[in-house]
């Protein structure tokens, strides 16, 4: 669930807000109205490749996860708040494993269970 949640999320969405950062701020909408398209965009972006890239290896993930169901959320219900529910579903599902991942963790083939064991609990 990590790898293709997370795999699925930077690939799809956040590498490409990465590459044409000057071009997607240009139109970037500042839901929380934080100041400026260009921040917003720099916290979905920290959000959907270096906390994705987190989950993908296991990392901190149910810190890592929390930012992403925060963007997920923000995605859906206030971006896409005015848009029929086919436009929110689909931040909603990515929202799904990810907050799955907040209360279970990252399991046992992760860089959390390799330097934090479970047995030591």
């Amino acid at each position: 669930m990590r790898l293709a949640s997370g795999g699925m999320l930077l690939g799809g969405h956040g590498w490409q807000k990465l590459a044409d950062f000057g071009d997607v701020a240009a139109r970037f909408p500042d839901p929380l109205g934080l100041g400026s398209p260009s921040f917003s965009l720099a916290l979905a972006v920290f959000a959907e490749v270096l906390c994705a890239l987190a989950v993908i290896f296991g990392a901190a993930t149910r810190f890592a996860a929390i930012p992403l169901v925060f963007t997920m959320l923000v995605a859906a219900f206030l971006v896409h708040g005015d848009d029929p529910w086919s436009k929110k579903e689909f931040a909603l599902l990515y929202a799904v494993p990810f907050l799955t991942l907040v209360f279970t963790g990252a399991g046992k083939f992760s860089v959390d269970e390799y330097f934090w064991p479970r047995t030591q609990r």
